[in-house]
């Protein structure tokens, strides 16, 4: 039978993810199960003072206390400090939360933190660049029938996970940040010329160029871009109404446009919280699904969308420069859960 729509191409990406690291990831060792194994080891390798550096209790107020910005002090136990199996164990537990793709990108953006160490050397700021300088912790006791969560955060960088009976129930909020968004020379782990979220920038400004002037007018929001998305640090995302065009008021060439900006954001998880996700969509109807944009259309000028549907929210914004004052080059993208960050229900007002 023929696949078409959201779901055809949830099925095409799923494909090429799974081809590009082997069928046995995803049908013999399930990433979600993976992360119990993962953690246990991760935790086996620590000293006690080390163990309660890195472990709070699951109800701890600080598993919602998360942020991307730089900070002097960060819940967890930090890489830098970590021995060399230590650093082993703490990479894998990483590689297991998110897919080959998502690992990919958290290794550069911390490896970006090397670029602004360098960018900054002249006129160092408050806050110094380091890219060990990432922390993990881990909420109550792991075990493959119970709940615990992980938190593996740093500047720029911000992964949030819930695990229930071997299955991740939550994994948002979900930050990748880049700063700048194109890598000004080789470094470590990057490539001169490179762009780490350079598909959530390009495939935006395709989809908003290629809108009609009437889908534009609905689909423009402001003219200015905010500085910065909405609610962050804050435990649950905003739930404000959504606004800009849909997708089912979308041309075919806008619409393909769409899913594809959404599954960049999707496919940096593992096949099961992909296709959660994924499931979740088709289920509340992408007909739902809005396109907001504010600022400028063209690249090095303050720009921001925000793709809302029934059950998640993505923000994205631009309007910072770089370290060397590149104008507009300092990205900062979210993935959220309408339905309550942090395996945590909305409130009702």
């Amino acid at each position: 039978m023929r696949r078409n729509g959201w779901m055809g191409l949830a099925a095409a990406v799923l494909l090429v993810v799974v081809a590009s690291v082997g069928w046995s990831r995803y049908q013999d060792a399930p990433a979600d199960k993976s992360m119990v194994s993962a953690a246990k080891a991760y935790l086996a390798t620590l000293d006690e003072k080390q163990r309660a550096q890195s472990t709070l209790p699951y109800d701890s107020e600080k598993r919602v206390d998360w942020h991307f910005i730089p900070k002097m002090e960060r819940k967890g136990l930090q890489f830098r400090d970590m021995k060399p199996e230590q650093r082993k164990a703490a990479s894998a537990l990483l590689r297991v939360s998110l897919s080959d793709a998502g690992y990919g990108k958290a290794q550069k953006i911390m490896a970006l933190e090397g670029v602004l160490h360098e960018l900054e050397k002249k006129n160092p700021g408050k806050f110094k660049r380091d890219t060990e300088r990432y922390f993990y912790t881990v909420f109550g006791d792991v075990n493959p029938e119970g709940r615990w969560g992980l938190s593996i955060e740093g500047h720029h960088l911000s992964l949030n996970f819930v695990v229930e009976k071997g299955k991740v129930i939550s994994s948002t909020p979900t930050v990748l940040c880049a700063n700048p968004i194109i890598v000004p020379a080789d470094f470590p782990g990057l490539k001169k010329g490179e762009q780490v979220l350079g598909k959530e920038e390009e495939l935006a400004f395709q989809l908003v160029n290629g809108l009609s002037e009437e889908e534009l007018k609905v689909a423009m929001i402001a003219e200015k871009a905010p500085r910065e998305v909405r609610g962050a640090g804050a435990a649950q995302p905003p739930q404000t109404k959504a606004v800009g065009l849909t997708y089912g008021k979308m041309g075919a060439a806008q619409k393909n446009l769409l899913k594809s900006l959404v599954f960049e954001y999707m496919r940096v998880m593992p096949s099961e919280v992909l296709n959660s996700r994924n499931k979740a969509i088709i289920a509340a109807g992408p007909d739902n699904i809005h396109f907001a944009w504010a600022g400028s259309r063209k690249p090095g000028v303050g720009h921001y969308y925000r793709i809302q549907g029934p059950t998640f929210l993505i923000e994205f914004v631009n309007t910072q420069p770089d370290a060397a004052g590149n104008p507009a080059s300092h990205i900062h993208s979210i993935w959220r859960d309408l339905g309550g960050d942090f395996a945590l229900p909305i409130a009702k007002p």
